[in-house]
């Protein structure tokens, strides 16, 4: 087990509660905190020399305010004589607020967003991204190329200084609009956020042959705006990744030329460019960087798997190019390690990881990275040796932490996986304010009989992991109508109720018939939910596809249900016997998303001793009669009877899901 040297350091921190925003809020300025040294004079001699008691005189005012003004105008031209920005790299993320549709951030587009001018109508726009995001992305190496959290943070800090400091009435764009929370992966998977997904990892200069010192002065305008927006941007100016060779700097301006063209959203036109450059200058690593990026942007904007291939292969010979620089290999193949996990290719994905770490064998976040990839590939014994060895060099990484912790855990290594996963989250290292490390820690905790668990749970929800405390699935569709316990009536299902009903006793027997010829078919519960006793589950349809072999078994029970497609076709749900003996305990838990509501017919019930908890009302089953309940919120389980317990499960579509989503949501 890694050595927990330093434990306490990696948190504990209440100032990490601010860490799911992906940065630190703007500090406060002290003004008006302190008394200039003429008003101290005026307390001590009882007033102001005129007769008026306290304040600041006109003139003071004024001196004051002129004194603020010159810091700011000669903070921007200390910025520009001893080049303390690279202005080229702020221009360039700056240009997002571009708004007068010139390709660049100057006086102009700060007069719109101050409202002292029209926004021009050739403002450009950008497509919605789809809301539903692809299964495999949902897991995220962490966030890895300094300049794209240079560019986050750049973004952030402007727009909230634009918006608080200058007061002004107008939306600035914002990033795109977020897609379905979670996508669906069973087990573990490390989160991304959607928006981040075809993010370009290197910020591309936008010079155009314009006289670098009449850029500078316009920067410098800008600045003058706020000496709050100057400091801002020096506090978040960090190590630009180096992506040219010697070779490539005698050809930057062809260069910044073609990735111009992809910044400004003309992606097939910046691959045609960058094929050209490729062409003429194959040595080129850069130019065969840009191909690849501007591929990835392609396969996004076609949705093309085929493109995407083509891509991952670029960002290969890129790497592999004699003289490529040490940021551009780690750039490339880490983002191609995250298209071939959007592909599926976790295999591949992992050879990727395992070379950028034999590359790079002292950066701790390659190694992280390659933990989850050992993750995707389900071998946690691998992923575990990974994480200690990044313990043992960096004792308060959170982000190794919870991983670390997570793996404990999956080994029912209850207690101990306690603190790693509590320090990790506490840390608010990039990776560790995601749902599943709250879920975890909160279950962990509760099993050994924390009290804190619902600390967490609240914290979770608070943070938007959760849509309560109570109900913690973590792949959902927003909006959906959320209570613990409902009606036939109330789902709109009251056919497929009525015929289960109705049909009890022949789903009853068929279900005793595979138990007494077949018990090989009822499989013992695998989730590690049972705190204790025996529970086994014989399954028809899973995740919307019949198991035929199953069916044999239950012929009448399989027909009867293929005319009810809620159920049938519930491609995040099942339709399956379950049987528990006496003696069993499931502990709390909850379903892993709210896209379903969970039917619960009794077949063979004892007379006491058996009952479920959905929050926090208990109910118990009765022989040919259906329960519903909604599964994402936390449920218990007792079996305390003196014989078995049959009951059949079906799951059917959350009643407020359009024909649509129910076509295109990924299975669970």
């Amino acid at each position: 087990m890694a050595p927990r040297k330093n434990a306490k350091g990696g948190g504990g921190n209440s100032s990490s509660s601010g860490s799911g925003s992906g940065s630190g809020s703007p500090s406060t300025g002290s003004s008006g905190s302190s008394s200039s040294p003429g008003a101290r004079r005026e307390a001590k001699h009882g007033g102001h020399k005129n007769g008026r008691r306290g304040g600041i005189s006109g003139g003071s005012f004024f001196t004051w305010f002129m004194v603020i003004a010159l810091l700011g105008v000669w903070t921007s031209v200390a910025v520009v004589w001893f080049d303390l920005v690279d202005y080229e790299e702020v221009l360039g993320k700056l240009g997002v607020y571009d708004a007068d549709g010139d390709g660049d951030f100057d006086v102009d587009d700060a007069k719109v967003l101050l409202g002292l001018k029209e926004r021009s109508t050739s403002e450009r726009t950008f497509p919605p991204e789809e809301a539903e995001t692809q299964a495999e992305l949902e897991e995220q190496a962490p966030e890895g190329a300094e300049a794209q959290n240079v560019e986050d943070e750049v973004k952030e800090q402007i727009q909230s200084l634009l918006q608080e400091s200058v007061h002004t009435d107008h939306d600035l764009e914002a990033d795109g609009p977020a897609g379905e929370p979670q996508s669906e992966v069973e087990d573990f998977l490390t989160a991304t956020d959607s928006d981040d997904r075809f993010e370009a990892l290197e910020p591309g200069t936008q010079n155009n042959g314009t006289d670098k010192k009449q850029i500078k002065w316009k920067f410098s305008l800008s600045l003058s705006l706020s000496l709050s927006l100057s400091l801002s941007l020096l506090s978040v100016k960090k190590k630009k990744p180096k992506l040219l060779n010697k070779f490539d700097k005698t050809i930057k301006a062809e260069l910044d030329a073609a990735e111009k063209l992809r910044k400004r959203g003309k992606i097939e036109e910046a691959v045609s460019a960058f094929e050209e450059l490729v062409r003429r200058y194959p040595q080129s690593p850069r130019a065969r960087y840009g191909k690849a990026q501007c591929e990835d942007d392609l396969a996004e904007k076609q949705r093309s798997n085929e493109v995407l291939r083509r891509a991952i292969e670029t960002y290969q010979e890129a790497a592999s190019l004699p003289d490529a620089p040490t940021d551009l290999v780690k750039l490339s193949l880490k983002r191609r390690s995250e298209r071939q996990q959007f592909l599926g290719h976790m295999r591949g994905s992992l050879l990727t990881l395992q070379r950028l770490v034999q590359l790079f064998p002292s950066d701790t976040t390659l190694k992280n990275d390659l933990g989850v990839g050992y993750l995707l590939m389900g071998d946690n014994d691998s992923a575990k040796k990974v994480y200690e060895e990044v313990l043992n060099v960096t004792p308060n990484d959170g982000f190794a932490k919870v991983h670390y912790g997570f793996i404990l855990k999956a080994q029912n290594r209850i207690a101990e996986s306690i603190p790693y996963l509590k320090e990790g989250i506490e840390s608010g290292d990039p990776g560790t304010d995601d749902g599943r490390f709250y879920f975890h820690l909160g279950d962990a905790m509760q099993r050994v009989g924390n009290k804190e668990a619902y600390k967490w749970y609240e914290l979770g929800h608070k943070r938007g992991h959760f849509a309560s405390v109570w109900q913690r699935s973590l792949y959902n569709v927003n909006g959906l109508k959320a209570q613990p316990w409902w009606t036939p009536r109330e789902t709109g299902y009251t056919e497929l109720v009525k015929s289960l009903e109705r049909n009890w006793k022949l789903i009853r027997d068929e279900g005793l018939m595979v138990m007494d010829k077949a018990k090989g078919l009822f499989l013992p519960e695998d989730e590690n939910l049972r705190e204790k006793g025996d529970w086994s589950q014989f399954t028809l349809w899973q995740q919307g596809r019949k198991n035929e072999n199953a069916c044999k078994g239950a012929p009448k029970t399989c027909t009867l249900l293929e005319k009810f497609s809620e159920t049938t076709g519930c491609r995040r749900g099942q339709i399956k016997y379950s049987i528990m003996h006496p003696g069993t305990h499931v502990w709390p838990h909850t379903g892993p998303t709210n896209c379903r509501l969970r039917m619960h017919l009794g077949l063979v019930i004892p007379k006491e001793g058996c009952k479920i908890r959905c929050a926090n009302e208990t109910r118990s089953w009765e022989e040919g009669k259906v329960l519903i309940f909604d599964d994402s919120f936390e449920h218990e389980v007792w079996q305390d009877a003196s014989s078995f317990r049959l009951i059949f499960i079906v799951d059917v579509w959350h009643p407020e899901l359009t024909p649509q989503q129910r076509r295109s949501l990924p299975a669970i």
